[in-house]
């Protein structure tokens, strides 16, 4: 939008400009053009005058040796004929037709008006002067004047005029983009704010007052709307933590006191006994999952971490449980790799991938773990998910319809994408080749925005 802005700020600068500075161009060429003739036609009515005088006298010397120096000195050529067209003295050479100029001469009259003299020509004017007085005419004079000095001055005009042109172009455009900006200042505000809230940076609010009074009106109402949001996001998220918090404590007892009753259970309702703790285990997962994303949605502090440092211990302890279920782990990670991210953000997202690998990929299958330059990528041989499944996998309590016996809250995904997304990370579900599924995790790199950074 700026750019069409100053473009068309630019455009009316430019009619403007030119509106002013072609009429003062042709206005001086025109000018220029009638100091020219009157010049050259004083000196045509000198020679007309010399001419009748020399005819009446029947002595040419004098004529002829004044246009001699008179062409050497102005580099002009001039022509004397009498009135039935003999050529009686000639300084220089008039080229083209001159039997317009000469009729018009013969007719008493004398030129008027020149072609207008700009820098490109004509490179020569030519003048006719009638000889004589009243209505006895002796001959003519034609004189052919060159443009030089007329061509010139123009030039040195229009010149200046363009220099003139440009600057003021170039200085209202500058202003144009000065107004533009502070015209759009508040839209874009208003963009990086959207996209800051879009990313889940709840904080983050349009910048200064600045701007037309509607656009600043238009920042204060979407400042508001930004701080009830963000406050109905804080209750709800409040809500959640307080309700999984307290759920805690009465599950936990929920889940002894059914332990306690286990003496005392008849052999033909230990079937039930057993599924009822698995759905206290159960319930008691969910909450625990429930209070680890509010603290995530809570917003959780960046700090310099160091990934591999996190990442060994996890996969120490992954690799036994692997193992137990005859499953192959393979690991390649650097020495080290330092990001700036949400701490244990990178081993939480990857205890939860490897998790999800260990429910669904069968017996003899292998999960490798790879950390190159700013990606993570945890990938398995398992039976994977279709292109709409792994869309919507990241979502809350999803889950397949496949896997609807395997135990799980289906918030893992969720919590492992939030956590991907506070530490600027991208979270992406990939399928694996030939089969399989494959986690890959991008880390933020260091441009100097101020973004986390591997």
């Amino acid at each position: 939008m700026r750019r069409r802005l100053v473009t068309t700020f630019a455009a009316l600068i430019v009619l403007v400009i030119a509106g002013l500075a072609v009429p003062l161009g042709l206005a001086y060429s025109s000018h220029r053009t009638g100091r020219l003739l009157l010049d050259r036609r004083a000196d045509a009515t000198r020679f007309a005058e010399l001419a009748d005088q020399s005819v009446r006298e029947g002595d040419l010397s004098g004529l002829s040796a004044e246009i001699s120096r008179y062409a050497q000195l102005y580099g002009a050529a001039v022509r004397v004929r009498d009135r039935d067209g003999t050529v009686l003295a000639e300084a220089g050479a008039i080229t083209g037709d001159d039997g317009a100029a000469t009729r018009l001469a013969l007719s008493g009259r004398t030129t008027e008006d020149l072609p207008a003299v700009t820098p490109f020509g004509p490179g020569t004017v030519l003048i006719a002067e009638p000889a004589g007085r009243d209505a006895q005419l002796s001959g003519t004079v034609l004189l052919r004047a060159p443009t030089d000095h007329a061509r010139r001055d123009v030039g040195l005009v229009w010149g200046v005029l363009a220099l003139g042109a440009l600057a003021a172009l170039a200085c209202s455009t500058l202003a144009a983009r000065g107004l533009a900006r502070w015209i759009l200042r508040p839209v874009t505000e208003l963009d990086r704010t959207t996209r800051a809230l879009a990313g889940g940076h709840m904080q983050a609010r349009v910048g200064p007052d600045v701007g037309p009074s509607e656009l600043r009106r238009l920042r204060e109402r979407f400042n508001a709307m930004a701080d009830a949001v963000s406050a109905a996001l804080e209750r709800q998220r409040a809500f959640v933590a307080d309700a999984s918090h307290e759920l805690r404590t009465p599950l936990t007892v929920l889940s002894l006191r059914l332990e306690n009753l286990q003496p005392h259970l008849e052999r033909a309702g230990a079937a039930e006994y057993e599924e009822a703790l698995a759905e206290v285990d159960r319930l008691a997962a969910l909450v625990e999952d429930l209070l680890a994303l509010a603290r995530v949605e809570a917003g959780a502090v960046v700090r310099d971490v160091e990934v591999v440092a996190e990442l060994r211990p996890r996969l120490a302890a992954w690799r036994e449980v692997f193992a137990a279920k005859g499953l192959t782990l393979v690991t390649e990670l650097p020495e080290s790799a330092q990001v700036t991210a949400v701490p244990d953000a990178v081993a939480r997202i990857a205890d939860i991938a490897l998790d999800n690998a260990h429910k669904f990929v069968p017996a003899g299958g292998t999960v490798t773990v790879r950390l190159d330059g700013r990606v993570l990528r945890i990938a398995d041989d398992g039976p994977g998910l279709t292109a709409a499944e792994r869309a919507e996998a990241p979502g809350r309590f999803w889950r397949s319809g496949g896997h609807a016996n395997v135990p799980g809250s289906g918030l893992g995904l969720a919590i492992a994408a939030e956590l991907a997304g506070r530490s600027g990370a991208t979270f992406e579900l990939l399928p694996n080749e030939p089969r399989g599924l494959a986690v890959r995790l991008t880390l933020p790199g260091g441009d100097g925005d101020g973004a986390p950074r591997l």
